[in-house]
């Protein structure tokens, strides 16, 4: 019998958030970044305002994470808007997604720089 993988649920990732909308966000993801999940971790670049995945190794904002996608979005040609967790919130760790080759190191640098903005991961 053939194994199915759903993908992550909008908002899926989330465990608890502040009242009403508080804790989110409509973001604008940058052209070029493909297909992120939800439950992505992003960064905002400092020049444009835009988020891109979160990359420790990136020197113009991208080192610094600034919050958790709630929904999957589609940014390979053309910015796209959506919906992240930027602050007072719960998610789930295992649910969260990572760029490809980040270092436990990096996660770790990740979910410190998320829990100054108040968003804990469990």
């Amino acid at each position: 019998m053939a194994t199915f993988n759903e993908p992550m649920r909008p908002y899926e990732v989330l465990y608890s958030e502040a009242n009403g909308s508080l804790s989110r966000e409509g973001i604008t993801v940058a052209s070029g970044q493909g297909i992120l999940e939800a439950g992505t971790v992003v960064a905002k670049i400092t020049a444009t305002g835009k988020y891109v995945a979160y990359d420790n190794a990136g020197s113009d904002g991208s080192e610094t994470a600034a919050g958790v996608l709630l929904q999957s979005v589609d940014a390979t040609s053309a910015d796209a808007g959506v919906v992240a967790a930027v602050r007072l919130c719960e998610v789930r760790l295992d649910a969260m997604q990572w760029a490809a080759g980040l270092l436990q190191a990096d996660i770790d640098a990740a979910l410190v720089d998320l829990a100054t903005k108040f968003i804990v991961a469990r």
